[in-house]
């Protein structure tokens, strides 16, 4: 690890604390979502639909109902028809009626997996049992699975009423294209026509899965008195209330969601998919009900981040300025519509000052599961195109990779083509940390071996936040907060509170708050957490501070300004001769006035944008195609790090996550349209054995409106990922790729049709 900045120094804030959850979960302690055990509870089982496209004819329970221990079965009728009212899913929006058709289809499925009925049964083996003996009559329907095939003029319609969202316009076209959208600045003609060379290609990327290790789970309990209580592994309680209640049609007052301990998310648990259902269950059955997927129900039945199709044009000057560029994201949203072309739409073109600039997203449903959020949903996708190209005019011009994003690359101020103006960013800073880094000097040596760079962005998110700390006898702080803890989220906000306060870590205790005991907090995603909930800290820490202030004054019998706080320790001016400590003070409160507690909501929307590089050595074996990964080092931006190691683990689970979706990762379908590869065993993900230790440089240029320049950091290290790979396959082989996942059967295709003269068996492969 190498940081390239060092002040301004803290106390707290920048060291390497023990997480607090660390004992809890390696001795099996934490409580997941599938870990909830109530009186009388009901175990669930959900029958989905072995069909990709097919309409509901009949669904007949009768045999499921007479089933002894059998205790309640619900369909798609049995969920409220919803309104066409856009509702915010976090990263990704969808209409209500769409969410709940989701959840239980009603008149048609959509994909492989989605759910048709539910069960709720006194054993696991009776709900699964039931679930057979469910008896639906489907129409089968022509399928569209890919992006290509659902935009096809004579494609099937999924939704029979959709009509295409035209720049922001309702169109009367019926159509599988939900939406169009389009970003513009300059003019891309006359760019073009100051071009002294200008590069044009297509991409395809296959859909991927965010590979979280706990599968979803929920359990819910209907009370007689309507109340709701729901224990889920979500990304965002409040979100999920939310989406409840609104699938549900209840008011929010009425549902309490309770986040357990989350084993992985990644914008995968953004979204509720069991919750509705386990309280539907739980009302028709009187009890309790627990609803657990299985891996190819994950697989199968959740959202993995969207295939797609793209298609780029960019000009350059002999000097290497970017004169135009042009670029259209036919991105897949599942069976409904949703899918993150927009924010690849604002990413794709993130890292470059341009002048003339076109970016077109659409918005393209399939028979696939419904596209969730996956760490900077939609950005790998576009900067896998933008960063290869771009390494091919380096190629053809001659020109550094570093130095033509230094040429290129945004600063200050500039704007971005989705219309944004940057504030302090450093982007620039990253690229010298390249430059200066001795991977970058170090050449590289040996026969097909080749070294790939590339650069990302992602905008990062904010939203609003809450946190409560109270102040205990014993000098001790109780801190409830609303952000569920991913990646050692409650340690880096206590260390936030252990810096206002001056009082040691490890006597601040944190926990995650339900809906009913702590304020409205935005989901955990769109690296908006500890940017948003460390702001909440802060500011909750400052009331904390600014009542003892006055509670010392009141008993040292003077006003607040002549009492100065520093390190913990309280004093009186001007002499300081008079002195008491945080921990004192605190066992004085109770005979001084009464408790205290600090609170703070706050709405965190100012811009922290975060950019990153990585720089990849490879080796390929030319006989089979197998790429093994030598050397990568990951460079990014974070602003501050309030805990490094945290920074890191997030720098290199989003680097690994990337190889592996370079490189091997992919849904395969069959002729059917359904999934082939449901389980980590054919599902290929990278293991410790596939990769080599991540290098991370932490480039820390503090962000704008934050009390310690903190940036989101979470999803850009997947960002430049993609581009990576391809470059350094190219200077190990000679090949440019173009479709993901660049497996070794890919590559070899590539390498053939390259020069099929060295292909084993000549041109036929």
């Amino acid at each position: 690890m190498t940081t390239t900045e060092k002040k301004p120094e803290y106390k707290v804030i920048g060291t390497r604390p023990i997480r607090p959850d660390g004992l809890d979960k390696v001795t099996g302690r934490a409580r997941y979502a599938a870990d909830i055990q109530l009186p009388g509870l009901l175990h669930g089982k959900v029958l989905r639909s072995p069909h990709t496209h097919a309409r509901i004819k009949s669904i007949d329970t009768s045999a499921a109902e007479k089933l002894p221990g059998v205790r309640a079965i619900i369909t798609g009728q049995d969920i409220p028809v919803g309104s066409d009212r856009i509702q915010d899913m976090g990263e990704q929006a969808s209409r209500l009626r769409f969410i709940g058709e989701n959840v239980l289809a009603r008149n048609k499925v959509l994909y492989t997996g989605h759910a048709i009925a539910a069960i709720a049964a006194t054993t696991p083996h009776i709900a699964e049992e039931a679930a057979r003996l469910i008896k639906v009559d489907y129409e089968v329907l022509p399928t569209a699975v890919t992006v290509l095939d659902a935009m096809k003029d004579d494609a099937p319609l999924l939704h029979e009423d959709m009509t295409t969202q035209e720049l922001g316009q309702k169109s009367t076209k019926k159509s599988n294209i939900a939406s169009h959208l389009r970003f513009e600045k300059g003019n891309i003609a006359e760019g073009f026509k100051q071009a002294d060379l200008v590069i044009e290609r297509e991409y395809h990327g296959k859909s991927v899965h965010q590979g979280y290790i706990e599968p979803q789970a929920a359990t819910a309990i209907w009370a007689t008195d309507g109340q709701i209580t729901i224990w889920s592994t979500t990304q965002g309680a409040f979100n999920f209330r939310t989406i409840i209640a609104q699938v549900l049609k209840l008011p929010e007052s009425r549902i309490k969601v309770i986040p357990t301990e989350i084993g992985g998310g990644f914008g995968g648990k953004n979204f509720p998919y069991l919750e509705p259902m386990a309280a539907l269950l739980s009302k028709k059955s009187g009890r309790p009900v627990k609803l657990i997927m299985t891996r190819p129900e994950v697989f199968e039945a959740t959202g993995p981040t969207p295939g797609s199709y793209i298609k780029l044009k960019m000009g350059v000057n002999k000097e290497g300025r970017i004169t135009a560029a042009d670029i259209a994201l036919y991105y897949e949203a599942g069976a409904f519509p949703g899918s993150p072309v927009n924010a690849g739409a604002m990413c794709a073109f993130g890292p470059y000052n341009l002048e003339n600039a076109r970016v077109d997203g659409y918005d393209v449903v399939c028979n696939k599961p419904k596209t969730a959020a996956y760490r900077a949903p939609g950005a790998p996708n576009a900067a896998f195109a933008v960063e290869t190209v771009i390494d091919e005019i380096c190629e053809k011009l001659n020109m550094n990779p570093v130095d033509f994003r230094i040429l290129n690359g945004v600063k200050e101020g500039d704007r971005r083509v989705d219309g944004p103006a940057f504030a302090r960013i450093g982007y620039q800073e990253v690229l010298q940390a390249v430059k200066d880094h001795p991977h970058w000097k170090t050449p590289l040596t040996g026969k097909n071996r080749g070294r790939g760079f590339a650069t990302g962005f992602w905008f990062n998110g904010g939203g609003p936040s809450s946190c409560y700390i109270s102040v205990n006898s014993d000098g001790s702080l109780s801190m409830v907060e609303g952000s569920t803890d991913i990646g050692g989220h409650r340690a880096s906000m206590a260390m936030v509170a252990a810096e206002v306060l001056g009082v040691p870590y490890d006597s601040i205790k944190t926990s995650v708050g339900d809906t009913d005991s702590i304020g409205y907090t935005s989901l955990t995603a769109g690296s908006s957490a500890a940017f948003k909930t460390s702001i909440a800290t802060h500011d909750a820490a400052e009331d904390v501070k600014r009542q003892m202030v006055q509670r010392v004054a009141k008993i040292w019998e003077t006003t607040p300004e002549n009492v100065q706080f520093k390190d913990g320790m309280f004093s009186l001016k001007p002499a300081l001769e008079r002195h008491m400590p945080f921990a004192e003070l605190a066992g004085k409160l109770l005979g001084s006035g009464g408790p205290i507690t600090g609170r703070a909501s706050i709405e965190a929307r100012v811009p922290h944008n975060g950019f990153c590089a990585n720089l990849v050595d490879l080796e390929v074996d030319p006989d089979t195609g197998k790429v093994t990964i030598l050397r990568y080092t990951a460079f990014q931006d974070v602003g501050k790090a309030i805990h490094p190691s945290y920074v890191e683990g997030q720098m290199q689970g989003g680097t690994v996550q990337g190889i592996g979706w370079a490189l091997n990762e992919e849904y395969v379908f069959n002729q059917n349209g359904q999934m082939s590869n449901t389980s980590f065993l054919d599902y290929r993900m990278p293991t410790a054995l596939d990769v080599p230790f991540i290098d991370t440089v932490m480039v820390e240029v503090p962000t704008v409106g934050h009390p310690y320049g903190v940036r989101g950091v979470g999803e850009p290290p997947i960002v430049p990922t993609l581009g990576a790979i391809a470059n350094a396959l190219h200077r190990a082989i000679g090949v440019r790729m173009t479709e993901t996942p660049m497996s070794p059967s890919k590559v070899l295709e590539t390498k053939w049709k390259a020069d099929p003269a060295k292909s084993k068996n000549g041109a036929k492969h």
